[in-house]
């Protein structure tokens, strides 16, 4: 079985102990297969195995030591206590958690399945949404970045494959011209490949020096802005409609107890960032139309009778159109850079029972592999950079990649110059000890200070509640901290907080699984949910962990660990494949195995 980590150890340094480096001298060889050899060897091999199957397929695990208390919470007593070092390794194993594919496969496959859970829940329901939300208009929306120059492209206007992830169908001449014209630098303007799938060249400037870096970067910098104004005027649209149908507005009670009217429809969108080949990101988005409940603004409730999915594309394609801004002013361009949308902005309806050629768990399964992606289709991959580091990736004179770089540091780069203490105001100071009584003008307080005492206090108060470190006038200033990532600092996935649930509500509802999926369960009524059997007081869990380092001790730990995580994993899809082919060749009115274990014994989170 092939293992899903290079057991080779990196070459780059992470914090504490680099991942994967030997810090244990093997016994038998300098080998992996000779470091796995001998861990195996162990009496509490497997032991060792159980303990880490936490973080069995993570590539870089977080490794924590100290101690874990079990306590009796009503009485406070200590229980149990266990110690790191009568553990295996003298450390707990926790999976690092990150998201992209490159760094960690693992993780990232269960951070996509989630993401998956979240997506597809706000549009049929469960994990905590009504099921009612089914029945919601919703569209599938994509939003594109404008033209920054010409790029080699690869065109099919006739799709006659099967597979769209393996399309060879032929494509159109990349950028055919009558004649063969050169750009202002003297290079031709022409392009006639027909360019294969996968093509180093897609995304990649006809012309570098005609093409906009600067333009992009500030583009991506300021997208998030664009599409929160994009939802706003969608919703504006949506209550002026309602307006005109003499809906009227719904009277709710806010968090501090106050009335205050909102329009009786609302947006609940999701949306998910991609960057492209050239660089740009663009948006994919679940647009879902919502109502107001007057007496729980936060429930999840259908739209007004009279909205329709008609409504919903008309609102989006409005506010795809009209909004448009200009960035504040840069030295590099006195009147800022216009922001708004590309020309090509797909709206698409969602169909929920299955029928239609966009369904929910379409929309949820391509939503969902972008939370494994980053940069990787611009062909760059760093961490954050910094003034150490930027040299070896910024070229102004280099390729695409490189220049976008040197756009967003050049760009970001500090606009003002702080002026000196000594050329600062100050504030005028009293002479000290007493004057003439005199009252106070602002508050009326009769004191024989200089400097009354009630304003000073006041003043002061106001003064330590500031933050100690003033915003940044620049806007650019961020285009250096998100360099890597080509001026886009945005997450991968936002949505709005009814829209569906969190990731924080997936990862707790799995870890109180795990904790007691060895626990007898008991089951209310039939097909109900599991109900973990508690005997005995309630204890708390109490950890006093601190960070021991980063990796695996060996090589062929990492090599074990993985290799067993791997077929887990070929268990699982092999099980998954086995359910679908049951629940597809299953006979009509006979239910599969498969249905009637889940309605006996319920399901379990993904």
């Amino acid at each position: 079985m092939a293992s899903t980590l290079d057991p080779t150890p990196r070459t780059t340094m992470a914090r504490g102990v680099g991942s994967n480096a030997d810090t244990i001298p093997p016994v038998y060889s300098y080998t992996a297969a000779g470091s796995a050899f001998e861990r195996t060897t162990h009496p509490d091999y497997f032991g060792w195995i159980e303990h880490i199957r936490a973080a069995a397929g993570c590539t870089r695990p977080i490794r924590l030591a100290g101690q874990i208390l079990t306590v009796n919470s009503s009485t406070g007593r200590v229980v149990e206590q266990r110690h790191t070092d009568a553990m295996p390794d003298a450390a707990i194993y926790t999976a690092c958690g990150n998201r992209r594919a490159t760094v960690c496969p693992s993780c990232a496959q269960t951070y996509q399945r989630d993401a998956f859970q979240l997506l597809r829940a706000g549009l049929v329901g469960g994990k905590g949404i009504p099921d009612t939300v089914a029945q919601h208009p919703a569209v599938f929306a994509t939003f594109t970045a404008p033209s920054f120059g010409t790029v080699h492209a690869r065109v099919v206007r006739k799709h006659t494959c099967a597979n769209r992830k393996r399309c060879d169908c032929r494509a159109e001449p990349c950028h055919a011209r009558r004649d063969a014209a050169l750009c202002p630098h003297g290079r031709p303007a022409v392009c006639w490949a027909r360019h294969e799938a996968g093509d180093a060249v897609l995304g990649r400037p006809l012309c570098l020096d005609c093409y906009d870096h600067d333009h992009q970067v500030v583009w991506n910098l300021f997208a998030g802005e664009l599409w929160h104004r994009t939802k706003q005027a969608a919703e504006r649209y949506l209550a002026k409609l309602a307006r005109r149908r003499g809906i009227p507005r719904v009277e709710i009670v806010t968090a501090s107890g106050k009335t205050r009217k909102v329009p009786p429809v609302r947006l609940s969108p999701g949306k998910v960032a991609e960057l492209q080949a050239r660089g740009a990101v663009h948006f994919h988005a679940i647009a879902r139309l919502d109502g107001v409940d007057v007496l729980d603004p936060d429930a999840v409730v259908p739209p007004p009778a009279g909205f329709t999915l008609a409504d919903l594309v008309d609102a989006l394609r409005h506010a795809a159109t009209q909004i448009a801004f200009h960035t504040p002013p840069h030295p590099d361009r006195p009147d800022g850079w216009p922001v708004a949308w590309g020309e090509q902005v797909d709206l698409e309806p969602i169909a929920t029972d299955g029928t239609g050629e966009v369904t929910d768990g379409m929309v949820a399964g391509y939503l969902a592999k972008y939370a494994t992606k980053s940069t990787e289709a611009t062909g760059h991959t760093s961490t954050r950079l910094t003034a150490d580091t930027i040299g070896d990736y910024a070229d102004p004179d280099g390729d695409h990649t490189a220049r976008l770089i040197d756009a967003c540091w050049r760009i970001g780069r500090p606009t003002g110059t702080p002026v000196p203490l000594s050329q600062r105001p100050r504030d005028p100071r009293p002479r000290p000890g007493f004057v003439q009584p005199w009252a106070c003008p602002d508050c009326g307080t009769h004191t024989r200070y200089a400097a009354c005492p009630t304003c000073t206090a006041q003043r002061q108060a106001s003064l330590d509640s500031e933050p100690t470190k003033p915003a940044t006038t620049n806007p650019y200033a961020r285009l250096r901290r998100w360099a890597h990532m080509l001026g886009y600092g945005g997450h991968f996935l936002t949505k709005g907080r009814r829209y569906s649930v969190t990731f924080q509500l997936l990862r707790n509802t799995r870890v109180s699984y795990r904790r007691h999926e060895d626990q007898a369960h008991e089951h209310p009524a039939a097909g109900g949910q599991l109900v973990d059997e508690h005997h005995g007081e309630t204890t708390l869990i109490v950890g006093t962990l601190t960070f021991a380092g980063v990796g695996w001790h060996t090589t062929g730990d990492a090599l074990l660990a993985n290799t067993a995580a791997a077929m887990a994993r070929e268990r699982a899809a092999t099980g998954r494949e086995e359910m679908a082919h049951e629940f597809g060749t299953a006979p009509a009115g006979i239910a599969p195995a498969a249905a009637r274990f889940r309605q006996t014994w319920g399901g379990h989170p993904s």
